[in-house]
């Protein structure tokens, strides 16, 4: 594979900034005020609670963003181990001393502001890969040996997280790595062999969730066994995306939402109260400006000629893309409830940050190679 390197001159601030894809940041701000305004009418016309504070985090996050993607990217792959070990550290400290909020442990606690170590895997594990194999041959990526490391360097950080309890965020960081994986070339038979193992073990598996977790998946599977404990949220959901029509009831106007039917409005289950409000044709609207922030992410990958940048923005873009189909498909009933927010749109700030350093970082790539000399 070919080795990081540059023509042997740095393009300034100014020349990354101006070469960026200024489509790309409008698609993330739009994103961004389709947020505030929902977050504004779950409160019921208020900016507070959460209106006001989406926004300081967006435009601190946006200044992250831009921060990142004016960095050299040479010190994204030669941190790329580091950051990774440090994030897991971060795991380790959380089943330690982690902060205890709504029955999981998930938060380290800073004082002035918590940070879940989790979010920050996303990135880490996807540099991790991303450096390892950039410098590994066609014949170690194919060999057995060539899949021992990254597996371990997956299932350990995956193993943590799920024990916190956080399932949703486990398989993300699972099938990130996955799909990394394949995209550098390992064969579809090792995959089917890992699934089948999977499949065998899931009696087993079954045994180790939480009750709650349990609880979950047979919801997912009867609904109207519980209608008004565990089976109440994904009830309410479907009723509120019914309701809504083609062109929604209005802005500040949804029945479901503002009369205290749909709990979690104003994060996880925030697409369905926009659905609510602006029907279709707003559901739509955000799943095609979704569509476009993926399929822009996916041309700078492959628009690269560095090894290391096209499997970075693919794993970044991979897990921006399983926040959005496992968010809305949560929401629809499609998938068991798992609590994956809506990036940009959905409140918190642990999301917003790590959502937009991964937007910064693809930023970075997209400008920086275009003097890739191999």
């Amino acid at each position: 594979m070919a080795e990081f390197g540059f023509h042997g001159y740095e393009r300034s601030w100014k020349d990354k900034i101006f070469s960026m894809s200024f489509t790309y940041m409008l698609l993330i701000i739009l994103l961004a005020i389709i947020g505030t305004v929902t977050l504004y009418s779950a409160a019921n016309g208020d900016w507070q609670p959460w209106a006001i504070r989406h926004i300081m985090r967006f435009v601190t996050a946006f200044a992250l963003m831009l921060g990142m993607a004016v960095i050299n990217a040479k010190y994204y792959y030669k941190s790329a181990y580091a950051f990774y070990l440090l994030t897991f550290l971060l795991l380790v400290a959380v089943e330690l001393t982690g902060h205890i909020g709504m029955g999981a442990q998930r938060w380290i606690n800073l004082g002035i502001f918590k940070i879940q170590p989790s979010e920050l895997m996303k990135i880490g594990i996807v540099l991790f890969l991303a450096r390892y194999y950039s410098a590994m041959t066609v014949q170690g990526i194919k060999s057995i040996r060539g899949l021992i490391i990254p597996a371990i360097m997956t299932l350990a950080p995956v193993a943590l997280i799920a024990t916190e309890p956080d399932l949703g965020t486990a398989l993300m960081v699972l099938l990130t790595a996955s799909v990394m994986l394949f995209a550098v070339g390992v064969q579809w038979w090792k995959f089917a062999a890992v699934g089948a193992a999977l499949a065998a073990m899931l009696p087993i598996g079954w045994n180790f969730l939480h009750e709650y977790q349990q609880n979950r998946v047979l919801t997912f599977l009867d609904p109207e066994r519980d209608p008004l404990g565990t089976g109440y949220h994904i009830i309410q959901s479907k009723i509120a995306f019914g309701s809504g029509g083609l062109l929604g009831k209005g802005f500040l106007h949804g029945t479901q939402t503002h009369l205290n039917f749909l709990p979690e409005k104003h994060t996880d289950f925030i697409f369905t109260m926009f659905s609510e409000e602006f029907g279709l044709f707003g559901s739509l609207s955000v799943l095609l400006l979704n569509m476009l922030v993926l399929a822009l992410g996916y041309v700078f990958a492959f628009r690269t000629r560095n090894y290391f940048a096209r499997l970075t923005m693919v794993g970044l873009n991979t897990n921006y893309f399983l926040y959005v189909f496992i968010n809305i498909a949560m929401v629809m009933g499609v998938l068991p409830v798992v609590g994956v927010p809506l990036p940009l749109i959905s409140y918190g700030g642990t999301v917003m940050f790590s959502i937009m350093a991964s937007f910064g970082i693809m930023l970075c790539m997209s400008v920086t190679y275009d003097n890739y000399e191999e």
